[in-house]
């Protein structure tokens, strides 16, 4: 990004980092993507798209923008993935000891590490909620323990983790896989039951990690690993809502977003469901 632009392009008097409750941190990498690259190109692209939002949700009947939403200056490109890692952590961490709500806009799933390494030394007993089509369990991938194939191997060495709506894996990840905590696409197609199960799963307080390839490609095509069989908007908002009434969420990022300049609808989709988050958050 050339400039900073607001998160959903709020008045100024609501977007000043010293009288703000959230902070959005954009993160413009993909230095490890393996098929479709452009999540660097991602975080743009979503606020872009915020310019087009209504900041009143009515499902909450709030306007969370009021509680101050700050935009950071995008984390841009190291020299490494470990560099970036760094740099997310350190930019979470400031936020969190300012007790702003970290909100890290990806990019690829790599950067997600360091805001969990940020929020599990701020939070005791953090458990991660992950959101994806694929375990990212290898413990290393194309010679990095970082890939964006290892988020979970290396999240795993912070707090637990519970994973929801995979439908991808590698055999090498089996033994990695704890199946007590995993809640396969195809085992919650069509139910409601599966969203107290996952809650019962996480402890008080949750990090959450949304790779944008959970949900079905039919309504989310532009990211970098796509998988039929995914999840929908209403399947994600209703555990986000159950989340947010029953447990602490300390922070969570939106990451692999890959923009298409011939679908807009992707970018709004992240960047609305990004919005509609916070509104579970502090406006429920």
């Amino acid at each position: 990004m050339e400039e900073t632009i607001n998160f959903g392009y709020i008045p100024e008097k609501y977007s000043k980092p010293e009288t703000s409750r959230i902070a959005i941190i954009p993160v413009a990498y993909d230095g490890t993507s393996t098929w479709i690259k452009g999540a660097a190109r991602g975080p743009e692209a979503i606020i872009d798209a915020s310019a087009n939002l209504e900041l009143y949700d009515i499902e909450t009947d709030s306007q969370v923008y009021l509680l101050g939403i700050f935009t950071e200056n995008a984390i841009e490109a190291q020299t490494s993935v470990v560099r970036i890692i760094e740099a997310v952590s350190e930019a979470v961490g400031y936020h969190l000891l300012n007790n702003r709500f970290p909100v890290v806009i990806g990019g690829e799933h790599s950067v997600s590490v360091g805001a969990v390494k940020a929020c599990s030394a701020r939070h005791e007993e953090l458990t991660v909620l992950q959101l994806d089509a694929h375990t990212d369990l290898r413990d290393e991938y194309q010679g990095s323990k970082y890939n964006h194939a290892c988020v979970m191997a290396r999240v795993k060495e912070f707090c637990p983790f519970v994973q929801v709506g995979i439908r991808s894996m590698d055999f090498s990840e089996k033994d990695s896989l704890d199946r007590n905590n995993v809640f396969f696409a195809e085992d919650i197609y069509d139910k409601r039951d599966w969203i107290e199960k996952v809650i019962n799963r996480l402890s008080e307080n949750v990090y959450v990690t949304i790779d944008l390839d959970v949900f079905d490609p039919s309504m989310m095509p532009s990211v970098g690993t796509p998988e039929p069989g995914g999840l929908f908007w209403y399947d994600v908002l209703l555990l986000l809502k159950a989340l947010c009434v029953k447990k602490n969420v300390v922070g969570f990022d939106v990451v692999e977003l890959c923009p298409n300049t011939g679908n807009k609808a992707a970018d709004f989709l992240a960047a609305k469901l990004i919005y509609k988050f916070l509104s579970y958050k502090f406006g429920g």
